[in-house]
């Protein structure tokens, strides 16, 4: 049989399933009144059974990754709701940043080489471009702009405000760009390339005038510091993007709405943890940008944290990949997804069940 075949004869209990176990998490059956009964217990126990059974058999026959991952989701949603586990917030946040988060940043990394393209591409062109052609230089940024940039508003802007007002808006900022970046997906490819692009073409039309003026090396060790971490994340914010925007382009196997629900879930993951790099990027430009520290040094705390970074990245998203998870908040691993197939066989997966439903506080 087909897979396609497999999935149109399955498609329906594997919805019920779905349908019951939310039902459960909500103490009530679709459509009444009453409670989730004994009747609808055995249903949903029934169908965790057949999909842990039918899992275990598209894992060995099929091998089809996008059908793995529904039924694994499939089957993490009725655990939770029959074993009734508490949940530990710590936990949830340790799972987050540990798995999650660079198991979908990893998962990404085409994306993310395609992002910094977009934005590299524009950068460097745009600066060399007006660095070699001081007619066009100044037809972009009128001279006297140019000298006031160069010989103090560059350096002033890092030390306008107190370090913590300071650290805070750029941090907002910061945010707000990557947002951006992310919304933009919904219009295919063009959205975020936009973006990257022109965030690109600022930062080389920047580089040209300080470059120009002699001050090459004020903007780098004034830039550097923060500016690592920063662009990284905004690139990585540009990848989410990209990701639904290829969504919506080729969605491969699945429905071009199942692709973007996917993928758009996936992307949020990805900028719920880049807001965490964003309020690092934003104390080191706050206090370490405008400090009295020596050049050096300030460049190396960039340097050493992009590199924490981007190991933390590697190192936990190769992990996480292995263990089979793609960046989805739901998923099981693959020792999970053995530990469900095996627990369905065993006959405590009801009295759990009927324990947890008992002990479960009504909605």
């Amino acid at each position: 049989m087909d897979i396609d075949r497999y999935i149109q004869i399955h498609d329906a209990s594997w919805r019920r399933l779905q349908e019951l176990s939310r039902a459960a998490g909500r103490r009530r059956i679709p459509g009444r009144r009453s409670g989730f009964g004994d009747a609808q217990l055995d249903e949903l126990i029934a169908g965790y059974q057949r999909t842990s059974a039918q899992l275990s058999h598209v894992r060995t026959t099929y091998g089809d990754p996008e059908l793995i991952l529904r039924l694994s989701r499939l089957l993490g949603e009725a655990r939770v709701v029959i074993y009734r586990r508490r949940g530990n917030p710590l936990r949830a946040a340790a799972r987050f940043f540990t798995q999650v988060f660079p198991a979908a940043v990893w998962g990404s990394r085409r994306y993310v080489a395609t992002a910094a393209l977009c934005f590299a591409i524009p950068a460097v062109a745009m600066g060399v471009w007006l660095a070699n052609d001081p007619a066009v230089l100044d037809a972009s940024v009128p001279p006297e702009l140019q000298r006031s940039i160069a010989e103090s508003e560059f350096r002033d802007y890092y030390s306008s405000e107190a370090a913590q007002s300071f650290a805070g808006k750029v941090t907002v900022n910061n945010i707000y760009v990557s947002f951006l970046a992310f919304a933009l997906g919904l219009v295919p490819v063009v959205g975020p390339v936009f973006i990257l692009g022109y965030n690109g073409l600022n930062i080389g039309v920047m580089a040209a005038v300080m470059h120009d003026a002699g001050e090459g090396a004020q903007f780098w060790g004034l830039i550097t510091p923060h500016g690592l971490l920063e662009v990284s994340a905004i690139l990585i914010a540009g990848a989410a993007g990209l990701r639904i925007s290829w969504a919506l382009v080729a969605p491969g196997d699945r429905t071009r709405s199942n692709a973007l629900a996917e993928e758009g879930l996936r992307s949020v993951v990805i900028v719920m943890g880049l807001m965490l790099c964003f309020c690092v990027a934003g104390l080191i430009e706050g206090f370490v940008t405008p400090s009295g520290m020596p050049t050096v040094l300030r460049i190396g705390v960039g340097v050493s944290v992009l590199v924490a970074f981007a190991s933390y990245v590697v190192l936990l998203g190769q992990r996480a990949e292995r263990m089979g998870l793609t960046g989805l908040l739901d998923e099981l691993t693959r020792d999970e997804i053995a530990e469900a197939e095996h627990a369905a066989t065993r006959g405590t997966v009801i009295s759990a069940a009927r324990r947890g439903l008992r002990d479960a506080p009504s909605s």
